[in-house]
């Protein structure tokens, strides 16, 4: 039976020498990295075929964290973030400490808190932000679990987290952007 600890012991391993892992998360598999690295965001997004930071959202283990990243959380997204029970990904202005291919030319970020024990925990132990993206290719049909992720995907990433295998994915994101000046905007529900 794989051991959380191990594998977050493993992941971060990887993460902090600028590789990319993918992993289990509270919607669906993702490919992740250390969001402070250019250089491994430019591979995550080799990976994914795509130049978009629109496909990356940024995962952090808590509002503590979130601070790091984002030099003003606007009220609205403290009230949304207590309020939500689904997996929230909120759009934040004047990102932070981030590797700079990640921000949008907007000077936004995608960031969420995952209601998920091992991403909290690689969160925690990375002592940092990830870079994530969904486990497929621009274009291509989203895996609904871990044994429809293409091959091409699994060869490019240095490691692959034995937790949750056989977990099958059902939910996606809400995202809402926030101004600074608490304009909330619903993109998906």
């Amino acid at each position: 039976m794989p051991n959380i600890h191990a594998e977050v012991k493993n992941a971060v391993t990887t993460l902090k020498n600028g590789g990319l892992i993918i992993l289990p998360t509270d919607t669906y598999w993702s490919i992740a990295c250390d969001a402070t690295n250019n250089k491994a965001v430019e591979k995550l997004f080799a990976i994914k075929q795509s130049k978009s930071q629109r496909n990356i959202t940024c995962f952090v283990a808590d509002d503590r964290m979130l601070n790091k990243y984002v030099k003003q959380i606007p009220l609205a997204a403290q009230s949304i973030l207590e309020i939500t029970d689904i997996p929230t990904t909120l759009i934040y202005e004047a990102p932070q400490n981030l590797a700079t291919n990640l921000i949008a030319k907007d000077n936004t970020i995608a960031i969420r808190i995952p209601d998920d024990d091992f991403c909290y925990q690689l969160s925690r132990r990375l002592n940092g932000a990830l870079a994530t993206t969904l486990a497929h290719i621009e274009g291509e049909t989203i895996p609904k679990s871990f044994k429809e992720i293409v091959p091409a995907i699994l060869k490019d990433v240095a490691y692959v987290v034995n937790l949750q295998k056989e977990k099958i994915c059902k939910i996606h994101a809400a995202i809402i952007q926030i101004s600074n000046s608490n304009i909330v905007k619903i993109l998906r529900k």
